[in-house]
């Protein structure tokens, strides 16, 4: 299931599940976790479909691109890269948090290689000057404390208050996760999330089928968010997932899977 590619001389982990001859569908992790978070999916594949989750430059297993300033580009190459090395022409390309900031910039960059989408607690909008001031906190705090003072800030906007309070064990899992990423690693990630491109523009012309996900609870990117990312793709489906917050898919595994299967049905 773990596998990895050289691209020069960096090495790109990435996960894989489902039909070696499927239809492909790239999976793009969120800040500050790895490919590890879509284990449920991984292991419940829908029919006919290969699963393929990279862990993001300079996060999980995967090196950076430490010779360059950190950009959001850098994981849209790294995709399309991965793609090329397994000989994929086109896929679905699917993203949560971070990994939908990704997604939506592999449709603006490289839209001829994408099938369909499926934007998962994520938004389109770049950060605003109060998120980007609160990047910058973030940044102290690494400083100070690593990645556990990471972890103990972002954990309660992570997840919803329903599984903070029913599943201890998913609280767990998203700090173990955290923990396995490095300072510089999570440092180069906050910059390019305060430093992304607004994607709004380029929404009316995505021209693929799109899922949009969203926990009721999420309070990181708000349902609102994903209601206008609906509202401006043109062939777009919204679902709700009710008890989740920004960590859908881990926090209500079943459902999510199964709105995925949905729209990724023939």
């Amino acid at each position: 299931m773990r596998h990895a590619v050289m691209l020069g001389s960096r090495r790109l982990s990435y996960l894989e599940a489902g039909h070696p001859a499927g239809r492909v569908l790239v999976l793009l992790h969120a800040f500050p976790l790895t490919a590890q978070m879509w284990l449920p999916q991984l292991l419940a594949p829908p029919d006919g479909w290969r699963l393929i989750a990279p862990d993001l430059a300079g996060l999980g297993s995967t090196d950076d691109h430490d010779s360059e300033p950190p950009v959001l580009d850098d994981y849209v190459s790294d995709v399309t890269a991965l793609l090329d090395r397994l000989e994929i022409r086109r896929a679905h390309i699917g993203g949560l948090s971070l990994g939908g900031y990704t997604a939506l910039a592999v449709a603006r960059m490289a839209p001829d290689r994408v099938d369909g989408m499926v934007l998962a607690d994520t938004k389109a909008p770049g950060d605003t000057a109060e998120a980007r001031a609160a990047r910058d906190r973030l940044l102290a705090t690494l400083d100070a404390g690593g990645p556990d003072a990471v972890a103990a800030e972002m954990l309660p906007r992570l997840v919803g208050a329903t599984t903070g309070r029913e599943q201890p064990e998913v609280l767990a899992e998203v700090r173990s996760q955290i923990g396995l990423n490095g300072v510089t690693g999570i440092r180069r990630a906050i910059l390019r999330l305060r430093d992304r491109p607004d994607a709004i523009p380029g929404l009316t012309s995505i021209a693929v089928p799109t899922l949009v996900v969203v926990g009721d609870e999420d309070v990181a990117t708000p349902v609102a968010e994903s209601k206008f990312l609906a509202e401006q793709i043109p062939d777009s489906r919204l679902e709700i997932i009710a008890g989740a917050g920004h960590l859908s898919n881990l926090e209500r595994p079943e459902a999510f899977t199964a709105a995925l299967t949905r729209f990724l049905a023939p």
